[in-house]
């Protein structure tokens, strides 16, 4: 059957409009949520000098040339609104929040990837990530109610899913052996977990090649999705491995991990938030790991950040911080298979 671009299904599908009708009262719930909280919403550039620095994500590049050919540089849309945020932070903005497109190249496959989507930054001063776990149950619940009369619970692909208990809370090294029996003697100890994906079947070369396909192959499909009394709830993966926190401090009880985490709801990954590292020589060391690790997979490389660096020596509060997929929220609210089914205007429609 030959796809039909979605402005042209509105005209005639009723249902299928319905989603976009939803999709707006959900929106219009997220800000109305922050505004009772007393956060300010602000906007910050999308196309910047330098992008992120994370490890795996592929940036869009473009180049700016000024007038007559003048001071013509490469410049790069965000993958995420974070760096300029926490300037804010610096400021002196203590509670805001951030609704904006991101971008991300090379994420085209699958049901849950579009290179441009619509991301929520949210950041609190003087906080840290359990108050966001917090700031993230709430905000679920919110807008599960504004959209479902009421209620904290919906259905997604005959799974009901519900939000009004509390939600599962497992440290990564918890759920690696819950859900894919690798002990903790392992998990803690590079070359065992290294020769335990190999014994698995995988080709690992370091302890986060052994990490991710364990986890990316074994354990995330689980999170989120295991039932119990006729529905699941959603499950707050947290404490990561240091080396997997760029920009989370470390955990006070145990150096080795970071206050770091992410949220699962029928093993669709929905958000990932930190402890904010505020350490500026600290940061500006874990970045230039970052670029390092990027050289070795062969991604794109470009400097480190240096405005970004110079706002935390001027000083950022402890804060708390979270990036929050809003299409994947809807897609599990409005009960749809793929991220292309709450956007107007998914990439193949361009």
């Amino acid at each position: 059957m030959a796809h039909i671009p979605h402005y042209q299904r509105l005209k005639n599908d009723v249902a299928f409009r319905n989603i976009f009708e939803k999709r707006a009262r959900a929106m219009s719930a997220i800000r109305q949520f922050f505004t009772n909280d007393g956060f300010l919403e602000v906007e910050t550039p999308i196309l910047v000098n330098l992008p992120g620095m994370e490890p795996y994500l592929d940036v869009f590049k473009t180049r700016y040339v000024g007038e007559h050919g003048r001071d013509a540089q490469d410049m790069y849309l965000i993958t995420s609104p974070e760096y300029a945020m926490k300037k804010l932070l610096v400021g002196g903005m203590e509670k805001i929040f951030q609704l904006t497109r991101s971008f991300r190249n090379k994420e085209t496959g699958g049901a849950l990837h579009n290179p441009e989507f619509t991301i929520l930054e949210w950041y609190r001063a003087h906080a840290d990530y359990t108050d966001i776990m917090r700031d993230t149950e709430q905000l679920m619940r919110y807008v599960c109610r504004e959209l479902h009369g009421g209620r904290e619970s919906f259905m997604y692909q005959g799974v009901k899913v519900d939000l009004s208990s509390g939600f599962e809370r497992l440290t990564v090294r918890e759920a690696f052996e819950k859900h894919a029996g690798v002990s903790r003697e392992i998990f803690e100890n590079s070359e065992k977990l290294i020769a335990e994906a190999c014994k698995r079947g995988y080709a690992a070369e370091t302890y986060d090649d052994a990490f991710f396909l364990i986890f990316l192959n074994e354990i995330e499909r689980k999170l989120g999705a295991v039932s119990v009394d006729g529905f699941v709830r959603p499950t707050i993966l947290c404490e990561y491995p240091v080396s997997m926190a760029a920009l989370s401090r470390e955990c006070a009880s145990d150096p080795r991990y970071a206050e770091r985490f992410e949220m699962y709801v029928c093993g669709i990954e929905l958000c990932n938030a930190f402890s904010e590292l505020t350490d500026a020589g600290e940061q500006e060391g874990r970045l230039k790991a970052e670029r390092a690790e990027r050289a070795r997979l062969g991604k794109d490389l470009y400097d480190v950040d240096e405005s970004f660096i110079e706002a935390l020596k001027i000083g950022m509060p402890p804060s708390g911080g979270i990036a929050f997929g809003v299409d994947r929220f809807m897609m599990l609210l409005l009960d749809c298979v793929s991220i292309e089914d709450v956007m107007l205007f998914p990439f193949r429609d361009l």
